[in-house]
């Protein structure tokens, strides 16, 4: 399954108009649906992204290059598109 994981709506029509394939749109990762090869698309804190991978599932970052000012704002998609939005996977376990 394939999750995406934002509760801002900017990040869910990025990926909407991005034709990103999710099987299902969530607000909060609870790490206990995690099964292994789920894939998960989102930006978790790296605890729970570490939880992802322990449990055999993938994490995909969304990523931005995000300028100082526009820190702690609701993005538009275009905005996101305009601070170069992209998906890169990480494989995350504790040391």
């Amino acid at each position: 399954m394939i999750y995406f994981i934002s509760r801002h709506p900017g990040a869910r029509d990025w990926a909407a108009d991005e034709d990103i394939a999710v099987d299902r749109v969530i607000d909060h990762l609870d790490p206990h649906i995690v099964q292994p090869g789920d894939i998960f698309i989102g930006s978790l804190p790296v605890n729970l992204a570490a939880e992802v991978c322990e449990r055999g599932g993938r994490y995909l970052h969304l990523s931005l290059d995000l300028p100082a000012e526009l820190r702690g704002a609701e993005l538009s998609a275009e905005q996101m598109r305009a601070c170069g939005a992209r998906i890169e996977e990480f494989r995350i376990g504790r040391g």
